[in-house]
């Protein structure tokens, strides 16, 4: 299996302290118009899923749903993470296009 590009973008955007991650940061993100992309675990709950997107679609934010908790988590060097928002503009770009790619060749 071949290394995933989304999840080690996102340990690099981690480092650089370009990601917060778990629900109320996530929100807050947003809230604060500093996210610029969110990434909802495939495995978190329906709720939180609904959530983010209706959040995410309000706010003109590009969520995706993707990975799992504890892949998510263990990419920005935390524990299981169902929600994270990517602060970065040219970091969240560059996810996103490695999203889209991955999502297209499925």
């Amino acid at each position: 299996m071949k290394p995933d590009r989304v999840l080690s973008m996102l340990g690099l955007a981690a480092k650089a302290g370009k990601v917060t991650s778990g629900e109320f940061s996530t929100e807050k993100a947003v809230r604060a118009h500093s996210a610029y992309l969110v990434i909802v675990a495939a495995d978190a709950s329906e709720n939180t899923q609904k959530r983010f997107a209706d959040m995410a679609e309000y706010h003109e934010i590009p969520m995706y749903r993707y990975g799992e908790k504890e892949a998510l988590g263990r990419a920005i060097g935390k524990q299981f993470r169902a929600s994270l928002a990517v602060t970065d503009q040219g970091l969240a770009h560059s996810i996103e296009d490695k999203l889209k790619q991955m999502l297209t060749t499925e």
